[in-house]
């Protein structure tokens, strides 16, 4: 995977849920690891939103817009007109995100960060409705990731590739 640098990409993170004042550098976090991934996949220039809500935030959005009722680590709204600069929306529930990193026993921030990545990843068309999908966006996950210095979030795990 060649990587492209110096991409502008323009991160505006909303701080919806006062949980997320737990961890000051989530901003920061976020920004870095959106960035990677533009750069991993010369991502076209753009700006994406962020928003870090709770559980509730994130269930609502979920049964509106996916029709599944009950709440999930990340979402991802890609713009119908990503040529007009902005490319998408991505929302992010705290409980979620905290509760898988305590069980899979890995770090707050680099939890965010893969949720991070995943979230732009769906904003530019990748997908993980098949193996071949899933295997296709795993494996720029796994890239970006160990380019933030952050081990393989699916090892141990029954691997595609």
């Amino acid at each position: 995977m060649k990587a492209r640098r110096n991409n502008t990409i323009v991160v505006d993170v909303l701080v919806q849920s006062p949980q997320w004042k737990k961890k000051p550098r989530t901003k920061a976090v976020i920004r870095a690891a959106i960035r990677a991934a533009a750069d991993a996949i010369s991502a076209p220039n753009g700006e994406v939103g962020v928003v870090l809500a709770d559980d509730a935030g994130l269930r609502k959005l979920n049964r509106q817009w996916r029709g599944i009722d009950k709440a999930t680590n990340v979402l991802s709204f890609p713009a119908a007109e990503p040529k007009a600069g902005m490319l998408g929306d991505i929302a992010i529930a705290y409980e979620t995100l905290a509760r898988e990193s305590r069980h899979e026993h890995k770090p707050f921030a680099r939890h965010l960060s893969h949720l991070a990545i995943h979230g732009f990843l769906h904003l530019m068309g990748y997908d993980h409705q098949n193996d071949s999908d899933a295997e296709a966006m795993e494996k720029v996950e796994r890239a970006v990731l160990a380019r933030l210095g952050i081990p393989d979030p699916y090892r141990g795990r029954d691997q595609r590739t």
